[in-house]
Parts: C-alpha cells; structure tokens; sequence
C-alpha cells in the first residue's frame, strides 16, 4: 500500500466501502484560496448570511450534481458550497463494482482538471510562461466519513445548512474562536477556544457521573443518579461554572440542559484545535455567546476517532484540577 492509499483508507482500513451507506465528502481548496464563492453579510448579521458561488464553484457543483447519472447507485442528499471547500453527502443505494472511495477519488481528479483549465482561461500567459504557476484546484485528498451512527445524518445535514452563518460569526467576532495557547492550569498547558475568562470565575463544579450511580440506575435505583444530575443543574443556575468533558450520556444530559439554560461552562476536549476548527452546533453558539471555553492539553490529531479509557480518566482529572484553582488562589 503507497503513502495516498494510507491516506485515503485511514478511516477503515479493513473496509471495501462498497456497499449501501451514507458519507460525508469533503473538498478543500488549495492553500484555502476563496475560488468557490464569496461570503456575504447583509447588514453584518449573521443569521443571512450566505455565500454568492463563483463561475468556478457553479461548475464544481454542477459537475458533482450530474455524478448520479453517471453513478445511478449514488444519490445527493445535501451539499454545501463555502468560498474554500466543498461539503456533501452521499448516499449510495446499493453495492457498488468499486468502492466509495474510488468514486471520490475520480470525482476529485475531475474537479482538479477543472480548476486547472479554469486557471489557464483566467491567465493563460502566465501558466504558458510557468505551468505550475496555479495549483490544482483541490490539492488535498479528500476527507471521508460513513455516517454510521444514530443521528449523525441529521446532525451533518444541519451543519451543512448552517455553514455560512458560522463563518460570519466567526468573521463578525474573531476573539472567541481564535485558539490560544499556553493556558497554564494546575500545572498543566491547555490550548482552548472560547472565553478564557470564565477561569477568572470563583466557583466551579465538576460534572462526573459515577459508574456506581449508572449500575444503580440500571438495577432499578436511579434516585441518586438522578439527583446528582439535578444538582448540577442547581449548581449552574446558582452561579458555578461547570466543568467537564461530558462523555457519558449522562453526562451529555447535563450539558444539554446547561447549554439550553444558557450556563457558563468549561469543556475539556479529547483532542487539539486545527487551524480551521469549528465548534458543534451547540456548542458554536455557546462560545459566540461568551459562555463556554473549551480545553485540551492535546495537539490536534487530525485522525483522531474515539477516546480511551486512558484519556477519560485524564479529562476528569483536569476537570477536579480546574475546579481546584480558585481555593489556590484564595
């Protein structure tokens, strides 16, 4: 197997990719140029913003629309057309003679044709003097991913829509979604993203629900787990900043009341911050808002897939030695 093989089977590599499934396919633009489109926001409010594709990107999207009349298998589901890359999803009906992979891989080898000849159209003079003078279009391998899991489809279709107001938010107010680095904690070093003055608060409290609570519940005796969980709602609304890396479900139960409830809150994450990260749904708006800041002691690992036992230990240790810090500084 050569290093592009590795790079496109990373994501399973026991898997043929061949058969009945939903993906999300995305492109990006070399050196993250703005060919595709431009961002537009009416009187600076994000909520309209929207993006104006540019002849490049209408080729892009058209082209990757008539793939189902040479793929009947493969049906559109959603896309997305942003200045510097493409989001889709795919979902392919029935077996396929070759992998989703292989698809992607010709669709992306296309796409780069295009943007070379649509580079050559623009500055012919230049590419005859310097062929090399405009990069292919897209550059990177594409990234794919099954959707797999209970919601995902509907999580990735809500992304996709809301993609252009997020990147007017984060153009609208840059602070917030930059990442910092070198937060020093406990003695530990975070990078994070968010408000870094929600640690400047007096009172925290940890989120962790115990294994004991859970076994309780599944027998039958959920009183204490759940008046656990109703405490660290009590405790928000009275004025603690909350602090966890919410990977129980239980856990997860809790910050969604916080984050509908508006709650300050500091997010402990399993992985760094790339340089383009973007924050969930939910978790988006919270850190616009000013109400959440989200840390990792990691650098990002753009291969990343799931924690370990090792790391969730790690995390809720950090977020007993977060909570620590204002009896330090008392």
């Amino acid at each position: 197997m050569n290093n592009e093989d590795e790079q496109w089977h990373w994501q399973e590599p026991e898997t043929a990719w061949k058969g009945v499934g939903i993906y999300h396919i995305t492109m990006v633009v070399s050196s993250r140029k703005p060919l595709l489109g431009e961002l537009v926001i009416p009187d600076n409010d994000p909520q309209q913003a929207r993006v104006e594709w540019s002849d490049l990107g209408k080729q892009v999207l058209w082209h990757m629309l008539d793939l189902p009349k040479r793929r009947p298998e493969i049906h559109i589901i959603s896309y997305c057309l942003m200045p510097d890359h493409l989001h889709a999803i795919w979902h392919v009906t029935k077996t396929m003679p070759t992998s989703i992979l292989s698809v992607v891989r010709g669709f992306w080898q296309g796409e780069k044709k295009i943007g070379r000849a649509y580079s050559m159209s623009i500055t012919p003079h230049l590419m005859r003097e310097n062929e090399h003078t405009a990069d292919p279009l897209f550059h990177e391998m594409p990234f794919v991913r099954p959707l797999s899991r209970n919601g995902q489809l509907n999580t990735m279709v809500n992304y996709l829509i809301l993609n252009p107001q997020r990147l007017a938010t984060k153009k609208l107010m840059p602070g917030f979604f930059r990442v910092q680095d070198g937060i020093e904690i406990a003695g530990r070093t975070y990078s994070g993203v968010g408000n870094a003055k929600l640690l400047q608060e007096r009172h925290f409290m940890p989120v962790h629900v115990r294994r004991t609570m859970v076994d309780e519940a599944e027998h039958g005796a959920d009183q204490r787990l759940r008046d656990y969980k109703n405490s660290c709602v009590l405790a928000a609304r009275k004025g603690s900043v909350m602090v966890s890396p919410f990977i129980s479900e239980h856990e997860r139960a809790v910050l969604e009341v916080l984050l509908k409830e508006k709650h300050p809150i500091i997010y402990i994450a399993d992985n760094g911050f790339g340089q383009y990260f973007k924050p969930s749904d939910g978790l988006f708006e919270a850190v616009a808002e000013g109400r959440l800041l989200i840390l990792s002691p990691w650098e990002y690992n753009p291969k990343k897939k799931q924690v370990t036992r090792a790391e969730c230990v790690a995390m809720n240790q950090m977020a007993e030695e977060i909570c620590s810090i204002v009896h330090c500084s008392e």
